[in-house]
């Protein structure tokens, strides 16, 4: 007809119509998707969910049993790789190198050293692993603060300003295991009197079990205060 356009079917240059897919050939190959899907699933929940985690636990176990194992302490100071390891000598698990202790709320306080505050729970509590996250001018923080260092102070009879940070606030786990050597420094003489030990004793204690940077480089000196208390403990049963 006069003044109509076709395209003839065949023409050279022009693609021809896509044939749409039958209903059955649909289904093959969502059901040829959904099997490779289920395999790629497969292989990675082995690898992933199951090789992995055993190659690790195997490593750690044949290479670094005490700390793949939670690093337990008994009370003669020996390491432990479960809580029921109570060793030859029949000394319990006390606790944890990693996990703080409540030190100052035993009843005879003065004769151990004492951690850091915890502001985990209600003190020390390992299901409630946190900080106050309070802001440093908060007036609550700032109140403990000045409670804690007027009792420390008088606890230990040092001048208030002497006290270090890590003596007045809480780390950010509230389980922080280890204190500074400077903490760790003015505690010496009311332990040694508590106990009536020497203080240069105590005090070569407290040197033995101060750690350095790692690397000599990373993080600060430290003392761990369970391992130390333990050290403490059992130097003085063996020089009553």
């Amino acid at each position: 007809m006069p003044g109509t356009l076709s395209t003839p079917a065949g023409v050279p240059g022009r693609p021809a119509p896509l044939a749409r897919p039958s209903a059955s050939a649909g289904a093959a190959s969502l059901f040829r998707q959904t099997l490779a899907g289920l395999r790629v699933l497969l292989v990675l929940t082995l690898l992933l969910g199951v090789a992995y985690p055993l190659t690790v636990w195997g490593v750690g176990q044949l290479a670094l049993p005490w700390q793949a194992n939670g690093s337990l302490v008994r009370s003669d100071g020996t390491h432990a790789t479960s809580i029921t390891d109570t060793g030859a000598d029949g000394a319990p698990v006390v606790g944890s190198a990693l996990i703080g202790q409540d030190f100052a709320a035993a009843d005879d306080a003065e004769r151990w050293f004492h951690g850091r505050p915890s502001a985990a729970g209600d003190g020390y509590d390992t299901l409630a692993s946190a900080g106050t996250n309070l802001g440093p001018l908060n007036p609550e923080l700032v109140a403990s603060i000045e409670e804690r260092r007027a009792a420390l102070a008088d606890l230990n009879d040092v001048d208030p300003a002497s006290l270090p940070a890590d003596a007045l606030t809480a780390s950010a786990s509230g389980l922080d295991p280890q204190i500074s050597p400077a903490y760790a420094a003015l505690q010496v003489a009311r332990v040694a009197e508590a106990r009536g030990l020497d203080e240069t004793v105590v005090a070569d204690l407290v040197a033995r079990h101060t750690a350095g940077r790692d690397l000599g480089v990373l993080g600060e000196p430290r003392v761990d205060v369970l391992e130390l208390n333990l050290a403490l403990e059992n130097s003085e049963k063996m020089n009553p």
